[in-house]
């Protein structure tokens, strides 16, 4: 109760190992993704209707994979019956999974490369089967499939030129280097680190437990912080691709990469935070940060980004 007084826009780290992953089952899709993410959620909200519920489709397809290989213990099984299900319905036979048959209709009509469904799978296998990345190389394909593909998808979605796939991808690795970071604690219960051991050893850690980070509180900071300025330096070149989204898509993309900028900033300021909190931005911080991002984007006294000056009338005496 204390540290919900204090830190208002965020909730506690409820998650242990008895209970992550393992979510109650719903075949409601905005069930299904409301529980999912908070921040993703509610900048949905923000998109056209039309988009949005095929967000939701996306949404929901690689939440319930995720889910599998987050679950503890581990659904291995579940997760290969599901991978399987998916290429089944891919090569037209039916299925009574809503959720595989709506991504595939949806992959289809949108025309997602199958290379990326495939690399986004392959990284979920790959969690049910590695804990450690020995560097950033390593970890990039990872990366990849996790994150990258679903911002080229997302792309796909909204209809966007294939000149912002770039920005796209730095967006979606931005976003999951930050639910790493968020979820150092989180990771240790499920017995994986994704953060690349040279990178940890530079600064002279062996692990990220709670006990080594408090032993070692300088380089465990200074390791948290340079973690955070990678982030940093991917989210801007993300940034450089806004500018092909129509204004009533941006609000809700802008939105969910401010909520996640707001999140790493937290936790630049304390890194020891991940160990006592689940560092989200309430559903209301979500709303009220898309509400400012449209009245920015519609403003009418702006060009290009830049606030025009707009004369004023001298009051008549």
């Amino acid at each position: 109760i204390e540290l919900r007084a204090k830190l208002p826009s965020m909730v506690q780290n409820l998650y242990s190992s008895k209970s992550h992953g393992n979510r109650d089952r719903s075949t409601d899709p905005d069930e299904i993704f409301k529980r999912g993410s908070t921040t993703y959620y509610y900048s949905t909200k923000l998109f056209p209707k039309n988009i949005r519920k095929e967000v939701t489709k996306l949404y929901n397809f690689v939440r319930i994979a995720d889910n599998y290989v987050d679950s503890v213990p581990q659904d291995v099984k579940g997760f290969l019956r599901f991978k399987q299900e998916y290429y089944s319905v891919l090569s037209g036979k039916k299925s009574n999974n809503v959720i595989i048959t709506n991504f595939v209709e949806l992959s289809k009509q949108k025309q997602f490369k199958l290379e990326w469904v495939d690399a986004f799978l392959y990284s979920m296998e790959m969690d049910t089967k590695k804990s450690t990345y020995k560097d950033l190389e390593e970890l990039e394909t990872y990366l990849y499939g996790s994150a990258e593909v679903i911002g080229l998808m997302m792309n796909k979605v909204m209809g966007i030129s294939p000149k912002a796939n770039e920005s796209a991808r730095y967006l979606g690795k931005a976003m999951q280097f930050i639910n790493f970071i968020r979820d150092i604690d989180e990771d240790l219960d499920l017995q994986r680190t994704y953060f690349p051991t040279s990178d940890l050893e530079s600064v002279g850690l062996k692990r990220l437990t709670r006990g080594e980070a408090r032993r070692k509180p300088t380089e465990f900071i200074s390791f948290v912080r340079s973690q955070i300025h990678l982030y940093f330096m991917w989210q801007k070149r993300a940034e450089l691709g806004f500018v092909f989204l129509p204004k009533n898509m941006r609000i809700a993309v802008k939105t969910a990469s401010d909520m996640y900028l707001w999140t790493a900033q937290e936790i630049y300021k304390n890194p020891f935070i991940v160990y006592d909190a689940k560092i989200k931005p309430v559903w209301t911080k979500v709303l009220l940060n898309g509400l400012k991002n449209a009245l920015k984007i519609y403003s009418p006294f702006k060009l290009n980004g830049i606030v025009k000056k707009v004369p004023v009338k001298a009051p008549s005496l």
